[in-house]
């Protein structure tokens, strides 16, 4: 889960109550995130992860959550009637973290991106008042689609932290070591390997807008804004020419209030959220 400010801009164009009710979700799953990303000692985060789990069953029990974001979050889920799944599949990803650094096939990540980003996925579409087989399948590749843009901007940041989350099998595909990436040169390797990885965020863009129940487009129009924002990202990153490694990747406010307005007044209209801009030649 990214940490970066751009979702506040999909909260600005809720009513108060969603917008309050999302804000208290994203703080609740960004403490869950912290207990194994801001705690370096692997057996205080596996402690802090075994609490967070005691805590989903609080919030979903009768006793009363023990921590504030808790606390924050239990009327919403009442009111919204959000369901308990996604909330324990996010603590089994945050979990994954623990013992794992690197995933050999594509297949395994996807079950990761799941955990800790499609799942929260479907905390939103629900609390946005979608569900269905075609709301969930939304969240799941829009969720995809974040995260695994997320993985190729912070290349360098998860390396510092001992992990690489793109499939060894991609990196054996294209010639490219570790060695490579942490050297932080977009070398022909590198640069293959980023553009098909970019390539398949694409796909789970496209995806995500094959699957947007009609009947909810202006329901998830915050939604698609994280995705729209998140889009113009991975297109920065290919406009660079897939360098990650000199800086952090960013939107600038402008650019992301401009996203969020167009995508707003599209909606407004009947129109589809966000437009996926053409894939670069490589």
């Amino acid at each position: 889960m990214s940490r970066d400010t751009s979702f506040s801009y999909s909260f600005l164009v809720l009513p108060a109550a969603e917008r309050h009710a999302l804000i208290a979700v994203w703080e609740f799953c960004r403490a869950v995130d912290d207990a194994v990303d801001e705690e370096p000692d692997p057996a205080r985060a596996a402690v802090r992860v075994a609490e967070w789990r005691a805590e989903v069953a609080r919030l979903f029990g009768q006793e009363a959550p023990a921590t504030p974001q808790g606390r924050r979050l239990r009327p919403f889920v009442e009111r919204f009637q959000l369901s308990r799944e996604p909330f324990d599949a996010l603590v089994e990803g945050v979990e994954m973290d623990l013992g794992r650094t690197r995933y050999e096939a594509f297949d395994e990540l996807v079950e990761y991106c799941r955990r800790v980003a499609s799942a929260v996925g479907v905390m939103c579409v629900e609390l946005f008042g979608c569900r269905g087989p075609e709301a969930r399948e939304y969240a799941y590749h829009l969720g995809l689609a974040l995260q695994v843009t997320n993985i190729i901007r912070d290349v360098k940041e998860d390396l510092s932290r001992g992990r690489v989350y793109l499939p060894q099998e991609d990196l054996r595909r294209f010639g490219c070591t570790e060695a490579d990436l942490a050297a932080g040169r977009v070398t022909e390797p590198v640069r293959r390997l980023l553009a098909f990885e970019c390539a398949r965020a694409r796909e789970h863009y496209t995806r995500a807008a094959e699957a947007m129940p009609q009947a909810c487009a202006r329901r998830l129009v915050a939604a698609e804004i994280m995705g729209g924002i998140y889009f113009e990202i991975l297109q920065r990153i290919e406009r660079r020419g897939y360098d990650v490694f000199s800086e952090r990747v960013r939107v600038p406010k402008p650019v992301r209030a401009r996203i969020a307005l167009a995508i707003w007044m599209r909606s407004r209209v009947g129109l589809a959220g966000m437009r996926l801009g053409p894939a670069p030649r490589t």
